[in-house]
């Protein structure tokens, strides 16, 4: 049997076969779904941190130079999703995304995303200028953005046996992940009205006084060919 013949039973099994979904109440791991046709349905929200311009960071610096940036990046993002209660479950070169379940799962979400922000601008970035002064000398500048969507999504586990890793499936992944696209500085955050509706009044307002809103909007903006309504921020949080 060729390979031709693999991959035309592996997609006709695939494409045939029921899937086995059960609820999700905890973030599943690769051992806790079966690769033939296992899947989780979870009511989640997904959070995406984007790093902005690693292109530009290959292209105009070593690769040990960019390797140290987005590392550090990546370091520093990670330390606040997991201390904000969100599980990672897959980095993409510097993105990574972070699954957010129970109660508070918007709240903790966007908060999480005005701590990266802070841990990006006011820890991260000026350390590493200091360290890699030619940073500042070709004018690289470090800049994210995170997305964040609320609703339901299937994960199951994609790959061939040994090499297979899980992938989430459904609206509010894919829409996360446009958002973190979003390049419109200084807002650095972007969630669903969907998300800010649940949002508790801490994750709302900030300021001195606790009564400035933190988030403009609604406006519409266009993902995937839909017009959904969004609010965005430029503020930071102290992790």
């Amino acid at each position: 049997m060729g390979l031709s013949d693999d991959i035309r039973d592996a997609v006709t099994t695939v494409a045939s076969a029921d899937w086995d979904v059960r609820k999700g109440t905890t973030v599943p791991t690769t051992d806790t779904i079966t690769l033939k046709n296992g899947a989780v349905e979870l009511d989640a929200v997904y959070l995406y941190a984007d790093m902005a311009d690693s292109t530009g960071l290959a292209r105009d610096f070593t690769a040990k130079t960019a390797a140290k940036v987005i590392r550090c990046y990546l370091d520093a993002t990670c330390k606040v999703i997991r201390a904000r209660g969100g599980e990672i479950r897959s980095f993409d070169g510097d993105r990574v995304m972070a699954i957010f379940l129970g109660s508070n799962k918007n709240s903790a979400a966007s908060q999480c995303a005005l701590q990266i922000h802070h841990a990006v601008d006011k820890i991260t970035r000026p350390i590493l200028e200091r360290k890699l002064p030619i940073l500042v000398t070709k004018g690289y500048e470090l800049k994210h953005c995170t997305g964040i969507a609320s609703g339901t999504a299937l994960v199951v586990r994609g790959g061939v046996r040994g090499h297979n890793d899980l992938v989430s499936i459904g609206r509010a992944p894919n829409v996360a992940a446009k958002l973190s696209d979003v390049r419109n500085w200084p807002h650095r955050t972007y969630i669903t009205a969907d998300v800010f509706k649940m949002l508790n009044e801490g994750s709302k307002y900030g300021g001195t006084d606790g009564k400035t809103l933190m988030w403009d909007g609604p406006f519409d903006r266009e993902v995937g060919g839909e017009k959904i309504s969004v609010y965005k921020s430029s503020w930071t949080w102290t992790p």
